[in-house]
């Protein structure tokens, strides 16, 4: 099959008139087609919702406006622009790191399973039982008003962050959760880390978000979760020590102030289900509306 490269010396029609010419490179054409845009599909779906979403659109643009300064014959802005993109596949890699990591650790994570989309019931029955167990200890925490931080592990591993707290190892319980973040005692500080359905370790050291955006009132154990969500795949779980209020962080967003029901519904169509962002984010808009409603009434 004629190599895609040729694209730039041949037509395009020609290209095609001449793949399909054979049976046997129409084939390889389809696959080599498919195969294009299922790259391009997971490429944006893994940048979709990170910061490198908005730094890709602006690459977009910058591509567009070099071709338009090529066609309308604007060379020295065309030359400028043409040098910028030859250096900015090497800026873009420094740019991108946290999210290629990720993206790459999420490909090397996922099992064929997962891939072909055949679900394990035990193992979703074992998620939702300990999401309920999790959420009834965040209600828990958030009634005394006691500071909390439940980090959920999920494809991409964490080990490294499990190995700063101490060993654990036990079955998820509200109990035990809510008995860890009691003040003043020696693994309140820190995060706790779920791990294939367990209680991995406590009072473990999460990286701090230091985004400019971050509103300043979050305190340091918000910073963590959206610190943490955004370096793995991991969603965390923060109780508010000053207004007992529970949040979601996931992929660097935080979801605040969330009820039982939701903080569930959200937990399990992530950890369970993965359900796309924007209907979990419309569910959570709907509830406060009627909770805003019925607070009028």
């Amino acid at each position: 099959m004629q190599p895609i490269t040729d694209l730039y010396k041949v037509n395009i029609v020609d290209y095609f008139l001449k793949t399909i010419s054979s049976p046997f490179r129409l084939i390889l054409g389809i696959i080599d087609l498919v195969l294009v845009l299922l790259l391009v599909y997971y490429a944006f779906k893994m940048l979709r919702n990170t910061r490198a979403w908005q730094l890709l659109k602006g690459i977009i643009i910058l591509i567009i406006i070099t071709a338009l300064s090529k066609l309308l014959q604007l060379n020295i802005l065309n030359y400028i622009l043409s040098v910028a993109m030859t250096y900015g596949a090497f800026v873009c890699i420094v740019i991108f790191q946290p999210e290629l990591r990720r993206g790459l650790e999420q490909l090397g994570a996922n099992k064929i399973t997962d891939f072909l989309g055949i679900n394990n019931k035990d193992l979703e029955a074992k998620k939702k039982e300990s999401v309920y167990r999790i959420a009834i200890a965040a209600v828990e925490l958030s009634k005394t008003k006691t500071g909390a931080l439940i980090v959920m592990e999920r494809d991409v591993k964490i080990q490294d962050i499990i190995s700063t707290g101490i060993p654990i190892d036990a079955e998820i319980s509200p109990q035990l959760l809510c008995n860890i973040f009691v003040p003043n005692t020696p693994l309140h500080d820190g995060a706790v880390v779920i791990s294939n359905a367990k209680i991995a370790a406590a009072s473990c050291m999460l990286p701090l978000a230091d985004d400019q955006d971050i509103a300043r009132e979050l305190g340091t154990r918000h910073r963590a979760a959206i610190g943490i969500s955004k370096e793995s795949d991991a969603i965390a779980v923060v109780v508010s020590e000053e207004t007992g209020k529970i949040s979601i962080a996931k992929d660097g967003t935080l979801i605040a102030d969330v009820r039982e029901d939701v903080l569930k519904k959200i937990l399990i169509k992530y950890l369970v289900t993965e359900t796309p962002r924007k209907e979990i984010k419309k569910e959570v808009k709907e509830v406060k509306k009627e909770d805003q409603e019925k607070e009028e009434e």
